[in-house]
């Protein structure tokens, strides 16, 4: 994604690792790691299901590239960084300025998005590496936080299928506590709200059916908005782009 804007993103989360490039301006985002602020020629990056936002510092917004990968493809390629001495497969620098890393992102960008460069396998390969080895810290892997059954069961509810309609009470009763408990619960374990959550999924679902080729009125329906003008006020919301012109660019 190449995106120049002023948009200021609510709190969201994608299902794949993120890895980009601030180009111009400056912006301030919530992470897994508290706020941070990253300026022109920094990386930032996200993790699959980290919470974050994104707000322009300024008035002129600010420019980014950035690179998602699904989470199994990268899986093999963390473990050759770390030499498999860890189970941490967290991107631990939310934002870095790392003039070295930012160069060789540049180059993986143009690598992958020009299959008319003459850029070989070898060299996206060498350069995914060497960018991968300067976000991982082995040696920082974060603690995993228990999460209560019965919050861990609500999630996973919603994850099964985002599409059921669900209310606040059907989710309390999974998690055998009351509707309050969830509320906070949730927030907690997730850093969203059971609704919030509830749209993330939604969202990412007709995502990955738009790229696959579904009509807008489908993927609307299928990922279990009212209809395709609701998906669309929320998909600019999170993703400062419209379903139809993702339609577009993976066509």
């Amino acid at each position: 994604m190449s995106a120049d804007t002023a948009h200021a993103f609510g709190r969201h989360t994608h299902d794949q690792y993120g890895i980009g490039v601030i180009l111009r301006g400056a912006q301030k985002s919530l992470s897994g790691r508290g706020t941070v602020e990253a300026t022109a020629g920094d990386i930032i990056t996200v993790n699959p299901g980290e919470v974050h936002d994104g707000t322009p510092l300024g008035d002129n917004g600010r420019a980014w590239r950035m690179l998602y990968f699904d989470p199994a493809s990268l899986a093999g390629t963390i473990d050759d960084v770390t030499d498999g001495v860890t189970n941490n497969r967290e991107l631990s620098h939310p934002a870095m300025r790392d003039p070295l890393s930012s160069a060789r992102f540049c180059a993986l960008f143009r690598a992958i998005t020009d299959p008319q460069g003459g850029h070989s396998d070898i060299e996206i390969r060498e350069n995914l590496l060497l960018l991968l080895a300067r976000l991982i810290e082995p040696g920082r892997a974060q603690p995993v936080r228990g999460v209560p059954i019965g919050i861990e069961q609500a999630r996973t509810r919603i994850d099964d299928d985002p599409a059921t309609s669900l209310t606040l009470l059907d989710l309390a009763d999974i998690a055998g506590v009351s509707q309050f408990q969830l509320v906070r619960g949730f927030s907690k374990a997730t850093g969203l709200t059971p609704h919030a959550y509830l749209v993330q999924r939604r969202l990412q679902r007709a995502r990955r059916l738009i790229a696959a080729g579904a009509s807008l009125t489908d993927a609307a329906q299928r990922s279990g908005f009212a209809d395709q003008s609701h998906m669309t006020r929320l998909f600019v919301r999170a993703y400062a782009i419209s379903p139809g012109l993702y339609a577009a660019a993976m066509n």
